[in-house]
C-alpha cells in the first residue's frame, strides 16, 4: 500500500532531476547538513536509526566521497554538527545531538574533517542552519563563509531532507533572492547523498505521541519541496 502510495505521489509530483558534472570553472562548495552519530549511526541515540537502514548509509557514502574529492582539490567544505544544550530543548523532537557527546560527533567516516583546513565545521542548536549560523552580534558565519570564498553555487547533502536539509535549502534561496548570499547564484541538492527517517504508519499507530514518517515518502516530498522552491535536484555527481 505504502510503495503504491509513493509510486502514485512521484507520477503526481514528479522531481526532475540531472546529473551534475563539476568542474573547476564555477566555485562550488559543499554543505554537509547534520551527518552526525545523533542522526547517522545506529543506536547512537533518540534520533539515530535503530538497525542498518540503506538510504541512511548511502547518504554517508556519498557524504564521504563528495567530501575526499573537494578535499584533494582544495575546494571549500562547510559541515553544520546539530548540537544541543541538555536544558535548552527542541520540540517537537526528544532529546538529541546534546553538546560534548558522541551524538554530536560527525560519524567517524567524516571525523577527519575536524583536522582539515579546508572545511569550516558549525555547531548549530536549531533546525536551520542558516538560523544557526548567526552569531550574537547579528553576523552569520555561513554567509561570511560563501563571501570569503566567492561561492557560485552550493552542493547540499545530509540529514534529514524533508527537516534540516530543507529548512536550511529554503532560507539559503530566500537570502539569495534578497542577495545577501552574493556571489551564490544556484543550490544543488544531491538526492541520494540526503536521508530521512523511518517511522512506518503501523508503529505510528499503536503509539498516539507518534506521528507516521515513512521514509521513502518523506524524502520524496522534501525534495519536491526544494525543487518547487527553486533548488537544482540533482541524481548523481561527477567531477570532470
Amino acid at each position: 500500500m505504502v510503495s503504491q502510495t509513493i509510486d502514485l505521489l512521484k507520477e503526481e509530483l514528479p522531481v526532475d532531476q540531472q546529473p551534475l558534472i563539476l568542474s573547476g570553472d564555477v566555485k562550488t562548495g559543499l554543505v554537509l547538513v547534520d551527518v552526525v552519530n545523533g542522526f547517522c549511526t545506529v543506536g547512537a541515540g533518540n534520533l539515530a536509526p535503530r538497525q542498518p537502514n540503506e538510504q541512511v548509509s548511502r547518504m554517508v557514502d556519498e557524504s564521504v566521497r563528495l567530501s575526499r574529492v573537494f578535499t584533494e582539490k582544495k575546494w571549500p567544505i562547510f559541515a553544520f554538527l546539530d548540537s544541543h544544550h541538555p536544558d535548552i530543548p527542541e520540540p517537537p523532537y526528544p532529546p538529541h545531538c546534546i553538546i560534548g557527546t558522541e551524538e554530536a560527533k560527525l560519524v567517524p567516516e567524516l571525523l577527519w574533517l575536524e583536522n582539515e583546513p579546508n572545511a569550516t565545521l558549525r555547531c548549530k542548536d536549531c533546525i536551520d542552519g542558516f538560523l544557526g549560523s548567526i552569531e550574537k552580534d547579528g553576523s552569520n558565519v555561513f554567509v561570511k563563509w560563501v563571501e570569503n570564498h566567492q561561492i557560485k553555487q552550493i552542493l547540499v547533502v545530509g540529514i534529514c531532507t524533508d527537516i534540516c536539509v530543507l529548512d536550511f535549502v529554503c532560507s539559503a534561496l530566500a537570502a539569495r533572492n534578497r542577495r545577501l548570499l552574493l556571489p551564490l547564484e544556484h543550490v544543488i541538492v544531491y538526492s541520494h547523498a540526503c536521508a530521512t527517517y523511518d517511522i512506518p504508519v503501523h508503529i505510528a499507530r499503536d503509539n498516539k505521541d507518534v506521528i507516521a514518517h515513512p521514509q521513502e515518502l518523506m524524502h520524496h516530498i522534501g525534495l519536491y519541496i526544494a525543487r518547487g522552491r527553486g533548488a537544482k535536484i540533482v541524481s548523481e555527481v561527477s567531477f570532470e
